[in-house]
């Protein structure tokens, strides 16, 4: 393996690094200056680089810019004793693996750089996304069923109603279906019933006359004419304002409405999708919903699954987020490691499928490296309770959260597990027990089903506190 470079005009630093990386038996070379190490490359390639930012002659901020033109793949890890938002700014943007600002602490700089080695080893690559990848992804069954109903709707012109959580891709269907119908020559119209105040979203729909209001300078077409021959789909349909949904019911039932302000009927052939994470029938028996206008929409039904319900699938959704991502950013993809992505598939991740993507546009632009580690996503998901635990259904909910646990603490690359869950679960057992008995040892020992030696045994084991 070759060597990691220390590239810095303190003596000290180096020193310091120097000894660090000989305790770890990692090969190294130091360089007093940058140009130095810039000399030396034509005979030699670093592994990883740790380098200065600010020396005398060649700053280390250019060593690395020659550095990614001849070898782009090395890792480096900036220092400096400046720890000002320019200079960060700057290395990363010059494509720094990771910034160490001075002082800093030996063992999290040995860390940092077996980190890097991890990652200059790795030859993997990065995932593109090409223009065979698919509109929507899935493998699971649930996925199959929704694919297959997009299928069997392709040369219909039938009313679908599309629900599902917040996240699901409940759009995204929606595209499908007018992509693979007849009208997928005609326009496409996309509108979020919840995001437009009740006074302007009439309009929206329907347009409106020159002077039918203050304000209405000229004729405006709405969203029913601009689909016209098409497709218009209704996001969010369960908070219509009722005035609307009778509006609504008329134009699905007679197939004409009236623009604001206008007396001239107007006919229109739009198929309608309409979408909603909330459950409609709860809404008709609320009174908050017309019970004619959801039978109207509910002509064809599809329920788009929870992430938590096609987990399988979070390997292949991270892969193409990550493709996408780079692709946005126009930055080298990156990739998560198995553990990661099996810490992923413990989360609860309530925002499905977008909260997926938003992760992995995090991790594109804020984990150092091209490798996704546990410790690299973003804090708040590593915080976040797994969701077998936090779940209370049935009496099996133990036991899927002892699956989490366990499932996390191999992501986390922990050993020992099966030791240190039983004395845990032993302790619990004991104490509950006792706390139930008032600390009689005899009663425990028998509402456990195990002798009294045994329990007193266990307890001394396990350093149990029998005053609780």
């Amino acid at each position: 393996m070759n060597p990691v470079w220390i590239i810095d005009d303190d003596r000290s630093i180096r020193w310091v690094l120097e000894k660090a990386l000989s305790r770890e038996g990692i090969e190294h070379r130091s360089f007093a200056t940058a140009r130095e190490a810039l000399d030396r490359l034509a005979d030699e390639s670093p592994q990883v680089v740790v380098s200065d930012i600010r020396m005398p002659g060649l700053s280390g901020l250019e060593f690395m810019q020659e550095l990614k033109e001849r070898l782009a793949s090395t890792p480096v890890i900036v220092m400096t004793a400046y720890s000002d938002l320019e200079s960060a700014v700057a290395a990363f943007q010059g494509g720094a693996f990771e910034y160490l600002p001075k002082p800093f602490d030996v063992d999290h700089a040995v860390e940092l750089v077996r980190r890097a080695l991890e990652e200059s080893r790795r030859r993997f690559d990065a995932p593109v996304a090409d223009g065979d990848t698919p509109e929507i992804l899935g493998q699971a069954t649930a996925m199959q069923e929704v694919f297959r109903a997009i299928g069997r709707l392709s040369q219909s012109h039938a009313t679908v109603l599309i629900t599902g959580e917040s996240g699901t891709g409940k759009e995204l269907v929606a595209r499908a279906l007018h992509r693979h119908s007849p009208r997928s020559a005609k326009p496409f119209i996309a509108i979020n019933t919840a995001a437009i105040p009740k006074d302007l979203l009439e309009s929206e729909l329907f347009g409106h006359e020159r002077g039918a209001f203050t304000g209405a300078q000229a004729t405006r077409r709405g969203r029913f004419e601009q689909s016209e021959g098409g497709t218009l789909f209704l996001d969010e349909i369960g908070d219509m304002p009722s005035d609307l949904q009778t509006r609504l019911l008329r134009v699905l039932s007679d197939g004409q409405f009236y623009r604001v302000g206008g007396h001239t009927p107007i006919t229109a052939s739009v198929r309608v999708i309409a979408a909603t994470h909330q459950d409609l029938e709860a809404r008709v028996r609320q009174g908050l919903f017309r019970e004619d206008l959801f039978h109207r929409l509910n002509v064809i039904r599809l329920r788009l699954p929870a992430l938590r319900e096609r987990r399988e699938d979070i390997p292949a959704l991270a892969r193409h987020f990550l493709a996408k991502s780079a692709r946005e950013l126009g930055v080298e993809g990156k990739r998560l490691t198995d553990a990661a992505m099996a810490f992923l598939a413990t989360r609860e991740l309530p925002g499905n499928v977008r909260q997926l993507e938003n992760i992995c546009h995090w991790v594109s632009v804020m984990a150092p490296g091209q490798t996704v580690d546990v410790v690299d996503l973003p804090p708040e998901i590593r915080a976040e309770v797994p969701v077998a635990a936090a779940t209370g259904e049935g009496q099996s909910d133990w036991r899927r959260a002892l699956e989490r646990e366990v499932t996390a603490r191999l992501a986390r690359g922990e050993s020992g597990i099966a030791e240190k869950l039983t004395r845990d679960f032993e302790a619990a057992l004991i104490t509950r027990a006792l706390v139930n008995t008032g600390g009689r040892r005899i009663e425990a020992a028998g509402l456990l089903g195990i002798g009294r030696n045994t329990l007193t045994r266990k307890v001394q084991e396990l350093q149990i506190d029998t005053r609780e």
